[in-house]
């Protein structure tokens, strides 16, 4: 019973992050600077790739419908709940 919890919990941070994306018609789009930025990490042996949302997230912060401490502490909870 609690892997369904889990997914639930998932689920939840998920879709908050997905609708808050959607009501403010954001998408992820790759800079320069994004491909520059992975590149360096690649090279250091510190391969960082982000997931879908943790992209919207990004891009909501971008867009300024976000500051930078709201998508840290959203951020922050979606990852605590991938990780249970």
């Amino acid at each position: 019973m609690p892997i369904r919890r889990q997914s639930q919990t998932v689920n939840a941070t998920a879709r908050v992050i997905e609708n808050l994306a959607e009501q403010h018609h954001v998408t992820y789009r790759v800079t320069p600077s994004d491909q520059l930025a992975h590149h360096i990490t690649r090279l250091a042996g510190d391969d960082v790739a982000f997931d879908p949302i943790e992209q919207l997230l990004v891009g909501l912060q971008r867009a300024g419908h976000l500051s930078r401490v709201q998508a840290v502490r959203l951020q922050a909870r979606y990852l605590r709940e991938t990780k249970t």
